[in-house]
């Protein structure tokens, strides 16, 4: 376990250097139509390890088989508008929520890991579970994130 919440401790780094590699604002491009910009995607991530990651883990720590919600990242994205939004603040909510998550994942005890209530759409869910589920998160963001930073500067990707 402790290799994977490190993995999750090297995620806020390199999104820090993806920012610092494209800056504002290259960050708001989007590839196309159809993908997000690296801005959308630091809010996306930001909105959803506070308001879905800490939460869930919260919530299975504290409750008895809570029913968990699903996090519905692109109706947020369009609601919140995060094409509009400042991707350094993102940044910033991003790394201390992810800091808030892997403090008190590092904190769980044996019997606590094998906490569970059911996620929304996915079914029964353990608090072990959601580490690995991070990750592959994130790693899906990463390979993205990757793509953008591999474009050249000033490609033609859809309008903003």
């Amino acid at each position: 376990m402790d290799k994977l919440l490190k993995s999750l401790e090297e995620f806020g780094p390199f999104l820090v250097h993806a920012l610092d590699q494209l800056g504002d604002p290259r960050a708001r491009e989007r590839p196309d139509e159809e993908h997000w910009s690296l801005n959308e995607q630091l809010w996306h991530l930001a909105d959803l390890e506070r308001e879905g990651w800490l939460m869930r883990i919260e919530r299975l720590l504290a409750e008895e088989q809570p029913a968990l919600a699903d996090f519905d990242g692109d109706a947020l994205a369009k609601q919140r508008d995060y094409r509009t939004k400042d991707p350094y603040l993102a940044l910033q909510r991003f790394r201390t929520a992810r800091s808030a998550s892997l403090a008190r994942l590092r904190g769980v005890n044996a019997r606590q890991w094998k906490r569970s209530g059911t996620l929304e759409r996915v079914g029964p869910i353990a608090l072990e579970d959601l580490p690995r589920r991070m990750r592959e998160h994130d790693e899906a963001h990463r390979a993205e994130i990757e793509a953008l930073l591999a474009r050249p500067s000033g490609a033609s990707g859809a309008a903003n």
